[in-house]
C-alpha cells in the first residue's frame, strides 16, 4: 500500500547520515529528481480512491517536505565541514607568501639623479611653499604688471586681492626669492618641486609638472661659469660626448638669457620625431640674474652677480627613458610603473 511505502521511506530518510558529498548527491538522485521516489509516490497517489486521497494527501506532502529538509541539512552540514577542513589544511611552518615590491616613480628617480649631480658641485637643496603670493611668484622676479603669465589663462589663482594675489606657484623661482631675502651671499642652491599652470592636458603638456631650478650668487660670477656648470651637468646625466648649444632667449628675471639644447639622445643628432628632425632638443632655460631681482631681494647688484637655470623634470625623463606621453606620469598605471623596478637597486 502507498501509506506503507511512505512510512518505510520516511524511516530511511530519518536515519540518513552522509559521510561525503557523494552520499548527499546519491540521496538527491534517489529521492528528489524527476524520476526519484518522491515523484513516483505522487504518481501512484493519482491512482488511489477519493477517500484515501483525503488521508494520504497530507501525509505525502509531509513526506516530500521531510526529504527536502533532510537534503538541505545534509548539504549545509557537509559544506561547513569541508570549509573547516580546508581552513585547517596547510603547513603553518612554511614561509608566508611573498608580496610584490613597488618601484620608485621615474620622475623621482630623475629628480634625485639631477640633485646628486649638482650636489657634487656644492649646490644644496632649498624648498618653499606651493601656494605663493604675487611678490614672490611675480613682482620680485621682474614680471611687469601686464605680463601674460599673470592672466587666469596661465595661473591658478586662489585669491584675487588688490596688490597681492594668492596663487599656485607657476615656477620654483619663488624659492630663489625667499632664499635671497632670508640670507646673504654667496648662494649655491637647487629648488626642486611641483609647479602648476593652467594648460590643456595632452601628451605634451599638463596642468602640473615638476621643475628643478638652480641659483648661484657670489662675487664675480660670469656667464662662463654658467656654461661650464651646465655642460658638466649634461655630460654627467646623458654621457660623455653629448653636444650642447646655447640660444639667445628672454626671461624677465635673467639678463642675458638663453635656452640650452642638447644633441637628441634618441637619434644621436640624425633627426627624429622627438627632435622634430633638427637633431637638437631643448632641456632648460638659463641666464644671469637680472640686477633688478638682486636689488628686490636686498642684494647689492654692483657687488654681487649670479646665474640661474630651470628645467622641467618631465622633459629630462622623456629623453632618458623615451616616454612619449606626459600623462603616463600621473595615471599610476602599474604596467607603466613596473618597468622601473630595477631602478630600486
Amino acid at each position: 500500500m502507498l501509506q506503507d511505502k511512505i512510512e518505510q521511506y520516511s524511516q530511511e530518510i530519518q536515519q540518513f547520515a552522509p559521510t561525503s558529498a557523494a552520499d548527499v548527491e546519491a540521496f538527491r538522485l534517489k529521492f528528489l529528481v524527476s524520476k526519484g521516489i518522491v515523484k513516483a509516490l505522487f504518481e501512484e497517489f493519482k491512482t488511489v480512491s477519493s477517500d484515501e486521497k483525503r488521508v494520504l494527501g497530507k501525509v505525502l506532502n509531509e513526506f516530500k517536505q521531510l526529504a527536502e529538509r533532510k537534503f538541505e541539512e545534509a548539504q549545509t552540514s557537509f559544506s561547513i565541514e569541508v570549509k573547516e577542513n580546508q581552513r585547517s589544511e596547510g603547513d603553518l611552518t612554511l614561509p608566508g607568501e611573498g608580496f610584490q615590491l613597488g618601484s620608485r616613480h621615474p620622475i623621482s628617480l630623475v629628480r634625485k639623479e639631477i640633485v646628486e649631480i649638482f650636489k657634487k658641485l656644492g649646490f644644496v637643496v632649498a624648498e618653499g611653499p606651493e601656494i605663493e603670493d604675487d611678490w614672490h611668484n611675480f613682482s620680485a622676479l621682474n614680471f611687469a604688471p601686464e605680463h601674460p603669465a599673470r592672466d587666469m589663462q596661465d595661473t591658478f589663482f586662489i585669491k584675487k586681492q588688490e596688490g597681492n594675489d594668492i596663487a599656485l606657484r607657476t615656477h620654483t623661482s619663488s624659492v630663489q626669492v625667499r632664499l635671497m631675502e632670508a640670507g646673504k651671499p654667496p648662494f649655491r642652491a637647487l629648488m626642486p618641486g611641483r609647479v602648476y599652470r593652467n594648460e590643456a592636458i595632452s601628451a605634451r603638456a599638463h596642468c602640473f609638472f615638476h621643475q628643478v631650478e638652480g641659483l648661484y650668487v657670489d662675487e664675480n660670477v660670469s656667464f662662463a661659469d654658467l656654461k661650464q656648470t651646465l655642460f658638466h651637468f649634461v655630460q654627467e646625466l646623458y654621457g660623455e660626448g653629448t653636444k650642447v648649444r646655447f640660444r639667445p632667449s628672454y626671461f624677465p628675471f635673467t639678463e642675458p638669457s638663453a635656452e640650452m639644447d642638447i644633441s637628441c639622445t634618441i637619434c644621436k643628432g640624425a633627426g627624429c620625431n622627438l627632435c622634430k628632425y633638427s637633431g637638437w632638443v631643448e632641456i632648460l632655460g638659463c641666464g644671469m640674474v637680472d640686477p633688478n631681482v638682486l636689488e628686490n631681494c636686498g642684494i647689492d647688484s654692483k657687488k654681487y652677480s649670479g646665474f640661474a637655470f630651470g628645467m622641467g623634470v618631465e622633459r629630462i625623463t622623456n629623453l632618458k627613458y623615451v616616454i612619449k606621453d606626459l600623462r603616463l606620469f600621473s595615471e599610476n598605471d602599474t604596467r607603466f610603473l613596473s618597468q622601473f623596478e630595477t631602478e630600486l637597486l
